[in-house]
């Protein structure tokens, strides 16, 4: 059964969606290690951005990005990239290049992909950056959301982290969208890193239960209902590696109890096996359709599984946009994941037809 979300009609909008959060300039030491490398391939990135990059890229839709860059060299590599992608760059905020890097900086992220017992490892290097210093009145609100119109508005909880600037920016924003009508969609996506030296888990949850007022769709993985809301899952062993379709289920009524406003809550659901090695399955659930899971895939080969969380989302987002049934749109997402896992970079290399296609149970066979 479709989600009645009360979408805009696309006629009356620029934007099917829009995302808020940084982009970063993501560093890669291909099949080595950041500690010993000499070179790098160069990729963008961003939690918020890499769903509405799949949404253009991948689904065809018409996105945007609000966030800041500095004005110098690195920040328009930045800006290529985003334009490679076919996300909008009109909105993006300029700031002025203090030629140091004392005012604000652009962000910086180190990946390394893992491979078997040796986890993937992440190094941020995204302090004082630009969209961390921005505040809501950089854009016109108004102009964007109710003159040019959006259906959709994705941000989340590592934009929502990087500084109490950026808290509060995420929850006037999504204040602006939802009086527009616009569909809000929020990725918990906990880091502990990035929360730590600002109030840790405690400050995330205050954070995250301001903003929940205002989503529509509630987006996480195993840990963040629990980390970033505050609500426990009953059943999960200690390695968080397996969540109950009970547990889950509870759980979710809880939150929809304490947020009625949300009307899809889903998550991915992922066992490590190694790094390369995954089990991979994702659950969603509305008023209407109840809990729904996405076809589970174990012992999925991961190549790069930054990101994967990310088109998930996209994934789903794209079939609730498009008033297909849930269970498509949690299947959507999960095919769209499990693809862009398969390849290097934040951002997903799929096409539409090999997303339908896995989702509909095709298989890895040559297509000629």
């Amino acid at each position: 059964m479709s989600v009645e979300l009360g979408l805009k009609p696309a006629a009356e909008c620029r934007y099917d969606a829009l995302s808020l959060g940084e982009v970063m300039l993501r560093l890669d030491p291909g099949d080595g290690r950041v500690r010993t490398a000499r070179r790098f391939d160069v990729w963008e990135g961003g939690g918020e951005y890499n769903v509405v990059r799949g949404l253009c890229k991948v689904f065809g839709l018409r996105t945007g990005v609000l966030t800041s860059l500095v004005d110098n060299e690195v920040g328009h590599l930045v800006e290529d990239f985003i334009m490679t992608g076919g996300v909008d760059t009109s909105l993006i905020q300029w700031v002025a290049n203090d030629g140091v890097g004392r005012t604000a900086r652009n962000g910086l992220n180190f990946v390394e992909r893992g491979f078997g017992v040796r986890g993937s490892v992440g190094v941020s290097d995204r302090g004082n950056t630009a969209i961390s210093q921005a505040t809501a009145q950089a854009w016109d609100l108004d102009e964007i959301f109710n003159r040019q119109g959006v259906r959709w508005l994705h941000t989340g909880g590592i934009y929502a982290a990087l500084s109490e600037t950026s808290a509060q920016t995420v929850i006037e924003v999504c204040k602006a969208a939802k009086a527009a009508g616009t569909i809000i969609s929020y990725d918990l996506n906990y880091r502990p890193s990035l929360w730590k030296s600002i109030g840790g888990q405690a400050k995330a949850q205050e954070v995250n239960r301001a903003v929940a007022p205002y989503v529509d769709v509630m987006i996480g993985n195993e840990e963040d209902f629990t980390a970033a809301l505050g609500f426990e899952i009953e059943g999960v062993d200690e390695n968080l590696t397996v969540l109950p379709l009970d547990g889950f289920k509870k759980m979710v009524e809880r939150v929809a109890e304490a947020y009625p406003n949300f009307k899809v809550v889903a998550t991915t659901l992922r066992g490590v096996k190694s790094a390369t090695v995954n089990d991979w399955s994702a659950i969603a659930w509305s008023v209407a359709s109840g809990l729904v899971k996405a076809a589970q895939r174990d012992d999925l080969m991961i190549f790069d599984r930054v990101g994967g969380g990310d088109s998930f989302a996209s994934g789903l987002v794209y079939g609730l946009i498009e008033g297909e049934d849930l269970e498509v749109a949690v299947n959507y997402g999960a095919a769209h994941g499990a693809l862009a896992m398969t390849t290097p970079g934040d951002t997903s290399m799929a096409t539409l037809a090999e997303v339908k296609k896995l989702a509909g149970g095709g298989s890895a066979r040559v297509d000629r």
